[in-house]
C-alpha cells in the first residue's frame, strides 16, 4: 500500500466518523425535541372534558391499576395522588407501594445476610419500606422551595407583562414558556386549563391546590380580588413580589440562626448508630451481647424511640414560620 492510498485511506475514515458523529448528534437533538414536543402534546391532549368544575386528565399508569382505581374513589388516595404530583415524579399510587415493598424486601435481604439478626432485619426491612417513601418527600420539598425561589422572578415578569398591555392570561402564558420549571410548568398548566374553558378562578384555585405555598395563596387571593373589584394589577403584583422577597429573605435568616438546633438533632441521632459500628469494631463480643441478650435489646428499642421522639421535639423547636 503507497503512502498517497494510506493517507487517502485515513481521509476517507476520518470525513466518515465526522459526519456520522454529526448525524449522531444531530438525530439526537432532533429525538430529544421530537419527545418535548410529543410530552407538551400529551399533556394539552389529556385533558378530556370538563366535569364538576375541574379538567379531567389522564393519570400514570401503575403496576397495579386496580389499586390505584380503589385508591383515586377515596379522599385520601386523591391527596396522596396529589402529593405525588407535587414532588415532579412520575409514579402512580401503586408504583409508590410496589417500590416500598421492595425497598423492604432488599434491605431485609442485606441486612440477613450481613447481620442474621431477626430484630435487625426487621428494622432494616422498615428501613427499606420508608426509603422511597421518603425520597419522593425530599423530592417534593426541594420542588416547592425552588418554586418559592423562581417565583417573585414570575411575578415580576408578570408585572411587566400586564404594563406593556398584555392581558392576564397573555401574562401566564409567557411565565410558562420563559421562566424554568417548576415555575413555568405550574403556570403552563394553568394557562392551558383556562384556554380549554375553565374559568379563570377555578384554573387559580387548581394552581393553588397543586402548588401549597402561602405565596402562591397570596397571589390568587389578589388577582381574584383585582379581578373583582378592579385596581392597578401591575401594581399588585410589584408589591406582591416585594412581600415574597422579603419573607424568603427572612426564611433564611431564620435557617441560618436555627442551624446550631438541626445540626445538634443530626448528631444526636448519628451519635448512637456510629458509636455502636465503632464499637463492634472494637469490642463485638460486647456489642452482639447487646443484640443478643433479651434485656439489650429492650434498651435498643427504647433508645430507637427515644432518639426519635428527640429528633421530632427538636425538629418542632427550630421549625419557625415565616
Amino acid at each position: 500500500m503507497t503512502l498517497e492510498t494510506l493517507v487517502a485511506l485515513v481521509f476517507l475514515s476520518s470525513t466518515a466518523a465526522i459526519f456520522g458523529l454529526y448525524i449522531l448528534m444531530a438525530g439526537k437533538a432532533k429525538a430529544a425535541l421530537r419527545q418535548q414536543v410529543e410530552g407538551r402534546l400529551q399533556e394539552m391532549s389529556g385533558v378530556a372534558e370538563v366535569h364538576s368544575g375541574a379538567l379531567v386528565k389522564t393519570t400514570v399508569p401503575g403496576p397495579l391499576p386496580v389499586v390505584d382505581r380503589m385508591a383515586t374513589g377515596t379522599a385520601m388516595g386523591s391527596a396522596l395522588e396529589r402529593w405525588l404530583e407535587q414532588s415532579g415524579v412520575a409514579i402512580s399510587l401503586s408504583g409508590l407501594l410496589v417500590a416500598s415493598l421492595l425497598g423492604a424486601l432488599l434491605f431485609g435481604l442485606v441486612a440477613g445476610v450481613l447481620v442474621r439478626h431477626p430484630l435487625a432485619i426487621g428494622a432494616c426491612a422498615l428501613v427499606g419500606l420508608v426509603v422511597p417513601s421518603a425520597v419522593l418527600r425530599g423530592r417534593r420539598v426541594t420542588r416547592l422551595r425552588k418554586f418559592e425561589e423562581q417565583f417573585p422572578e414570575a411575578l415580576d415578569l408578570m408585572s411587566r407583562a400586564v404594563r406593556a398591555g398584555h392581558a392576564f392570561c397573555a401574562g401566564l402564558k409567557m411565565i410558562g414558556d420563559e421562566v424554568d420549571d417548576p415555575v413555568g410548568q405550574e403556570f403552563r398548566k394553568t394557562f392551558d386549563e383556562q384556554n380549554f374553558g375553565l374559568p379563570l378562578q377555578d384554573a387559580l384555585e387548581h394552581l393553588a391546590v397543586r402548588v401549597p405555598s402561602l405565596d402562591v395563596r397570596f397571589f390568587v387571593t389578589a388577582v381574584l380580588i383585582q379581578h373583582d373589584t378592579g385596581g392597578n394589577l401591575a401594581e399588585i403584583l410589584d408589591n406582591l413580589a416585594e412581600v415574597v422577597r422579603e419573607r424568603f429573605k427572612i426564611r433564611r435568616q431564620v435557617q441560618v440562626h436555627t442551624a446550631h438546633g438541626r445540626m445538634t438533632g443530626y448528631v444526636m441521632l448519628a451519635l448512637p448508630a456510629f458509636l455502636t459500628i465503632a464499637l463492634s469494631f472494637i469490642n463485638p463480643d460486647h456489642v452482639n451481647l447487646l443484640f443478643q441478650d433479651r434485656m439489650g435489646q429492650m434498651m435498643l428499642v427504647g433508645a430507637i424511640v427515644m432518639q426519635t421522639i428527640g429528633y421530632l421535639w427538636i425538629r418542632q423547636v427550630v421549625k419557625i414560620e415565616v
